[in-house]
């Protein structure tokens, strides 16, 4: 895991950088005194979990934390300050904790163990599905995109479908409630399948006769990974799943109604 850490002043970076060391010893953690550098270090290597002085000389500390998720929307943004009146900017940017100095390595252990966004440590696969909020794919940790919008909205429904073969009549009932799109859809299908044979990651598609849907062994997926009972999974969900989609809802219900029980077996199938 690699681990960013952005103060200005030397002597509180260096104890940031210590405790975050003692709380996670495996990561490679990097300290940056200046926001311009820690933003080219995001242009050259993956980071997941950056801790962030809000009071900062230059760019502030909220204002690097925007530009870092324009880079990277599933960055876990932990903010490390003295200030607390900044809390609901923080909330505003979905940022995944807020820790106020002196921060201890037992603060940052309990942090990292309840990203908003979950790392998968072991056994990860070049396609990763963020369903959490808004719908994103990732391929080698770069964000994708399609010709078409609409393809990914298809391709967040299979996702949703955890593996099951959907027919085109499924899809368009889903994508378009009140009308057909039988020639759209055959073109949004192609898109799909371009792109993902483009980045070398076909695999990922299941197709059969006027049917698709995804090999979940070949992704990664915050939603799958709560549904195998993954404990970083299950505390990163906060009530929304792909927020941008109203068929979801039944789903996102389903979430929602389990979050209340957290004694209920997690790997349940959903209902049809």
């Amino acid at each position: 895991m690699i681990i960013l850490a952005v103060d200005d002043e030397k002597a509180a970076l260096e104890a940031l950088t210590g405790e975050i060391k003692i709380a996670e010893p495996g990561a490679e953690v990097y300290g940056f005194r200046k926001a311009v550098d820690a933003l080219s270090f995001l242009d050259n290597a993956s980071c997941s979990v950056v801790f962030l002085d809000i009071s900062m000389r230059g760019t502030s500390g909220i204002e690097l934390a925007r530009q870092m998720k324009l880079k990277k929307p599933d960055i876990n943004i932990i903010f490390a300050t003295g200030y607390s009146e900044y809390t609901g900017e923080a909330i505003q940017l979905r940022c995944s904790g807020y820790l106020m100095k002196p921060v201890t390595a037992e603060m940052i252990r309990e942090e990292l163990d309840n990203l908003r966004y979950p790392i998968r440590r072991e056994g990860k696969k070049r396609v990763r599905f963020c369903t959490f909020g808004n719908f994103e794919v990732y391929v080698d940790d770069k964000p994708v995109n399609f010709r078409y919008k609409k393809t990914k909205e298809m391709l967040a429904y299979l996702v949703d479908r955890c593996g099951a073969l959907c027919s085109n009549g499924e899809i368009m009932a889903a994508l378009w409630p009140d009308d057909t799109h039988a020639s759209y859809l055959r073109s949004m299908k192609k898109d799909l399948a371009d792109t993902m044979k483009e980045l070398n990651c076909q695999e990922i598609l299941l197709q059969q006769w006027g049917k698709i849907g995804i090999a979940t062994e070949c992704v990664d997926c915050d939603f799958y990974a709560w549904r195998e009972g993954d404990v970083q999974a299950i505390n990163s969900y906060r009530g929304e799943y792909m927020s941008q989609y109203g068929w979801s809802e039944f789903t996102n219900g389903y979430l929602n109604k389990k979050r209340k029980n957290v004694k209920t077996d997690l790997s349940e199938e959903i209902p049809d």
